[in-house]
């Protein structure tokens, strides 16, 4: 059994451990509307829990995706260039780089970004998708003989976003054909729909009760790799709803008609599809079979 433990602790050392943060940084987001330092507190919380990943292990690698209402950028790595970085006394030049990168590319982003007249939902579903393809790409990179762990952990406040209900299946079923992790940290609502990716994909769901203790919430949940979470006390997953919500009036329904070709979900009947616009043809009456006629015998 120690001869096991230790060739499990050994490949835990030599594989590497690739975390994906998608960061929500959608203006409409409830907290953000409330106080727009919020964002700024969120984004220390993010950046202090990135470095204590690449902490963990110099094999770590580090990724931070920014998602709004417009857009889908790469804040940390930036292809192509590098941020011009000044020696710090007392602080690790790769945490030096992953904060101001982080800092910069977020500044820039939001003074381009258009100005909103209304709510808009963030693209989740775009930027989990960036998330895996660049996912795939690593892992097609990866020398001979070394191994790679890769997990996506969302960061958000939105709602439901029930018009990117299909994007989002297909994501969760890509990740959990991939092997890899779907977590979860929700700062204002309970999401079904990403509450089912969790549950899909093995991962970790869990709603944040206060955002001052966003970072220890962080460490305590998100740190460990998920092959290590068995072994921790952690939040006991929610139950799932897996009711699928309509895209006509995107709430969650129990029963309801689903279109033969995109497999759009409706509670109502409707002739076309509002999503791929195929024509079906009205269901009509079910035909009256005509009742047997019972022979009669006739006695002799």
């Amino acid at each position: 059994m120690d001869a096991v433990e230790q060739a499990a602790t050994k490949e835990a050392e030599s594989s590497i451990d690739l975390l994906v943060i998608v960061l929500d940084t959608n203006p409409s987001q409830q907290f953000v509307r409330q106080s727009p330092q919020n964002l700024t507190q969120v984004l220390e919380s993010i950046i202090a829990f990135g470095n204590a990943h690449l902490m963990q292990k110099a094999q770590n690698q580090l990724a931070v995706i920014s998602c709004s209402h417009h857009s889908t950028d790469f804040l940390y790595p930036v292809p192509g260039r590098q941020v011009e970085l000044r020696q710090i006394d007392g602080q690790y030049e790769a945490f030096s780089l992953v904060e101001k990168t982080v800092k910069q590319q977020l500044g820039n982003i939001l003074m381009n970004a258009p100005r909103l007249s209304s709510p808009c939902e963030s693209l989740l579903a775009g930027s989990m998708t960036m998330a895996l393809c660049y996912i795939s790409r690593l892992q097609r990179n990866v020398a001979a003989g070394a191994k790679m762990h890769s997990r996506i952990l969302v960061v958000t406040g939105s709602n439901e976003c029930a018009s990117q209900y299909m994007t989002f299946m297909n994501v969760f079923f890509t990740a959990q054909k991939l092997g890899i992790v779907v977590d979860t940290c929700a700062l204002d609502k309970t999401l079904s729909l990403l509450q089912q990716g969790c549950d899909i994909t093995n991962g970790q769901f869990l709603k944040v009760t206060q955002l001052d203790g966003l970072l220890q919430y962080l460490l305590w949940v998100f740190l460990p790799a998920p092959q290590m979470r068995h072994k921790l006390v952690l939040p006991p997953p929610p139950k799932v709803d897996y009711r699928a919500s309509c895209f006509c009036h995107r709430e969650l329904i129990d029963i309801g008609y689903v279109c033969s070709v995109c497999l759009s979900v409706f509670c109502k009947y409707s002739p076309i599809c509002t999503t791929c616009h195929t024509i079906f043809k009205t269901p009509g009456p079910l035909p009256i079979k005509p009742k047997k006629k019972k022979k009669v015998e006739k006695q002799m």
